[in-house]
C-alpha cells in the first residue's frame, strides 16, 4: 500500500467515525465541524504535520508555550496559521490522548501550567479574528471551534473509543499510527 492509498484510506475511516460519533451519537450537525475534526486527524496520523511550527533556529515548537511565542513574532495569514495550529494541537491531545497531557504538562517542561483547553480556545478565537485571502478554515468554522472546543475535545475521546472498539473487534484494519 503505497502513501496516497494509506491516506485515502485513513481519510475514508476518520471521516467515518467523526459522522457515526458526532452525528449519531452526539447529535451535532454541524458538517463543516465534522469534515473539520476528521481532516485534523488525519492530518495528525503524520507526525509531521504536528511538529510544523518551527523556531527561529529550525527546531521545531513542540510545547504551547512556544508556539504561542512563535506565533506572536509572525503577522498576517502566517499569524494565523500559528494560532490554528495551536487550536488543533491543543484540541487533538485534549481530545484524542488526554492521558499524555499529564506529561507534557510534567513540572520539568515549559507547559506546566498550560490549559490545553484555555489555550486551544484562545488559539482558535485569535486565528478567528485574522483575515487572509486564502484559507484552510473559514474565519466562522475557527470561531465555532474556539466556542464548542470542549464538545469536540469530547467527540475526539469518542472517535477513539470507538476505533479502539473496532480495532478490538478486529473490525478495523486501520491503526492510528503517527507516520
Amino acid at each position: 500500500m503505497n502513501f496516497d492509498d494509506t491516506e485515502n484510506t485513513l481519510d475514508r475511516f476518520f471521516t467515518g467515525l467523526s459522522e457515526h460519533v458526532f452525528h449519531a451519537r452526539l447529535g451535532v450537525v454541524d458538517t463543516q465541524i465534522v469534515d473539520y475534526i476528521s481532516g485534523l486527524l488525519v492530518r495528525f496520523s503524520r507526525f509531521d504535520a504536528m511538529n510544523r511550527v518551527r523556531q527561529l533556529n529550525g527546531q521545531p515548537a513542540v510545547e504551547v508555550v512556544v508556539m504561542v511565542a512563535e506565533a506572536e513574532m509572525r503577522v498576517g495569514e502566517a499569524r494565523r496559521e500559528v494560532h490554528r495550529h495551536i487550536g488543533d494541537y491543543t484540541l487533538f491531545w485534549t481530545g484524542v490522548y488526554p492521558e499524555a497531557l499529564r506529561d507534557m504538562r510534567a513540572p520539568d517542561k515549559k507547559d506546566q501550567f498550560v490549559s490545553y483547553c484555555a489555550q486551544g480556545k484562545r488559539a482558535y478565537r485569535i486565528a478567528s479574528s485574522i483575515r487572509c485571502e486564502q484559507t484552510k478554515a473559514s474565519n466562522d468554522l475557527l470561531q465555532r471551534l474556539s466556542d464548542q472546543f470542549e464538545m469536540c475535545a469530547y467527540g475526539l475521546r469518542e472517535i477513539r473509543r470507538e476505533w479502539e472498539r473496532r480495532d478490538g473487534d478486529g473490525d478495523s484494519d486501520v491503526p492510528f499510527l503517527l507516520i
